[in-house]
């Protein structure tokens, strides 16, 4: 398998993409207005100790306070490296006296450590057993341990690399030999043991020195983190398309992997980035989707909850060639490949459901979920496929530490506030209707004017205004409706209220015989002839002007009515 990593740089931006055999299944991106936090460490200090949920919020200079969990607090007793390189700490079992008030109080001041990144409306996530991640190593301060990858698994290669590390590591404190150690020197190891050794020494004498709250130990940036965590003996390539980064790349690369520095490519052109070169825009942008369409016709829909992601396939344009069985089993198949590929594509983590289509051989149900775990292995974020449940559903979780790539990229729709639905025009416009009666009753003034879109306008006013008519007649007051493309569709806004001559003064802005400058909007609905322009919300139905769409023109108002006026193009006024 040939893999690739491609690193766009921009002023704003800073992205990377990771490739397998010329496939995208991780992109990362990094700005300056969204720094992640994973990985920093803190000096903070107690805002609240909360014992009924065993934990305390920390103030650590964030916008909203960080998370520790007791068992983030307690004396740690082991530890493993989790497959994305970070360190997983286990704890000594709680006991009677082992509670978050006998651990921590109000105003104390503790060094934390960013674990789980902010997400949407939950703070931070933290521990006070602080890791540095080298490039060979990762150096627990807090615990007496030394540890190997699991991903390591020839086991004299473990031993071997166990041995060093006990002899280079500090005393009173941990190590755990990462994956990409494998095969290194002891003289390796040893500058990598010493450099994490004076890091935590500068991070001490800051906390030592500096108020609470404050940044103590920031990680580094993602080119920095890509070049650390991924960028091994099994990448092919290194592509960058940044003279300055690609420098500072081939710089850090003489310290820490002198023999990878062949691998790295610069790509300049002032046409296009390394991201257009490989096409790679169109990909991110159907990562965003809810439908994901497979090479045989079959599709994946994925949605997001609150508490989980659910991943429903279905055979789609696929009829297969042989039956109904072997259509399901071979769609199911490409579907777990897919599956494992968004689920690193996306970053999505938690709980995750896939439902996979109905297969009643026991041998293609084991299949498809041998296939999904192969292709899970391949993802450096720690993955269990949990198996299939009675419902037919198979579960799966996957660390979840930071945004995933909607979160990332898109913001929750100001119109359904992330529902993905909102009220149908019929629906919005009842309910529109209802208000307007609620607040005319409540009100001693003769006539009321109201803003809305423009598609719930033209059924609150109805074919010939009889919708209209009929409020008006059911509250005796003039009602004036104007349509307005600024109004959300499920909103309403009252532009003015009182008598009839004041309120129609407003809702009228034109006057029979008034010259205007006006734009062609759009075709009549019902008069194909005729266009339609707009003037503050007020229609102005254009004679003939449906050829004359998306121009401005000089019109003479004709005729006024209350809920729309016609108007006449001036001959050679069409600009």
């Amino acid at each position: 398998m040939q893999t690739e990593i491609l690193v766009n740089v921009e002023p704003g931006e800073t992205r990377v993409a990771i490739l397998e055999d010329g496939i995208l299944v991780e992109v990362y991106y990094e700005r300056p207005t969204g720094q992640r936090t994973v990985g920093s460490i803190f000096k903070g200090k107690v805002e609240n100790v909360l014992p009924g949920m065993q934990a305390a919020f920390v103030d650590i200079g964030l916008e909203r306070n960080a998370f520790l969990y007791v068992s983030d607090a307690l004396p740690p007793k082991n530890a493993d490296e989790e497959a994305d390189g970070q360190v997983r700490v286990e704890h000594k079992e709680r006991n009677g006296r082992l509670t978050i008030e006998d651990l921590l109080k109000p105003n104390q001041e503790v060094m934390v450590q960013v674990a789980k990144e902010a997400i949407g409306t939950k703070g931070a996530r933290v521990t006070t057993h602080c890791t540095l991640p080298g490039r060979f190593l990762v150096l627990m301060p807090t615990v007496d341990y030394v540890g190997v990858s699991r991903r390591i698994d020839n086991d004299r290669e473990r031993d071997r690399l166990r041995k060093i590390a006990e002899r280079v590591r500090p005393r009173n404190m941990g190590l755990i030999v990462r994956t990409v150690a494998e095969g290194k020197s002891e003289h390796e190891l040893s500058q990598d043991a010493e450099f994490l050794v004076k890091l935590w020494g500068k991070i001490q004498d800051k906390k030592r020195t500096g108020p609470a709250p404050q940044l103590l130990h920031k990680d580094m940036g993602l080119v920095y983190r890509v070049i650390r965590d991924s960028f091994t003996e099994d990448v092919d390539r290194f592509v960058i398309d940044s003279k300055q980064e690609y420098e500072k790349v081939l710089e850090l690369l003489d310290d820490i992997g002198p023999s990878l520095k062949k691998r790295v490519e610069l790509f300049y052109s002032s046409e296009r980035t390394i991201f257009d070169l490989y096409n790679l825009e169109p990909e991110i942008e159907k990562a965003l989707r809810r439908r994901v369409w497979l090479k045989s016709g079959g599709y994946l829909v994925i949605d997001r909850t609150e508490a989980l992601t659910s991943i429903d396939v279905n055979t789609g344009k696929y009829v297969g060639t042989v039956d109904l069985a072997d259509t399901v089993f071979r769609t199911n198949l490409e579907a777990a490949r897919e599956i494992a590929r968004q689920l690193r594509l996306r970053d999505i983590g938690g709980i995750i459901i896939a439902d996979f289509i109905d297969m009643e051989s026991e041998s293609h149900r084991q299949k498809v979920l041998k296939t999904l775990e192969e292709h899970l292995r391949r993802d450096r974020t720690r993955t269990y496929v949990l198996g299939i449940t009675q419902l037919g559903l198979v579960e799966i979780t996957r660390k979840k530490a930071k945004q995933s790539l909607d979160d990332a990229l898109q913001k929750p729709c100001p119109y359904c506030e992330g529902k993905g639905r909102v009220m149908s025009e019929e629906s919005v416009a009842a309910k529109l209707r209802r208000e307007v009666k609620a607040m005319l009753r409540r009100s001693p003034e003769d006539a009321i004017l109201v803003e809305v879109h423009p598609a719930v306008a033209a059924l609150l006013i109805g074919a010939g205004g009889t919708n209209l008519r009929a409020l008006e007649n059911e509250t005796g007051k003039s009602i004036y409706i104007r349509g307005s493309d600024q109004c959300h569709l499920e909103n309403l806004v009252v532009r003015a209220m009182g008598t009839r001559e004041e309120v129609e003064s407003k809702a009228l802005p034109v006057r029979p015989g008034q010259i205007l400058e006006v734009k062609v909007e759009e075709p009549h609905v019902s008069n194909l002839w005729d266009g339609i322009a707009r003037v503050e919300g007020y229609v102005l139905d254009v004679e003939g002007g449906a050829k004359l769409v998306g121009e401005r023109v000089r019109v003479e108002v004709t005729k006024v009515h209350r809920t729309y006026a016609k108007a006449r193009v001036l001959e050679g006024e069409a600009s």
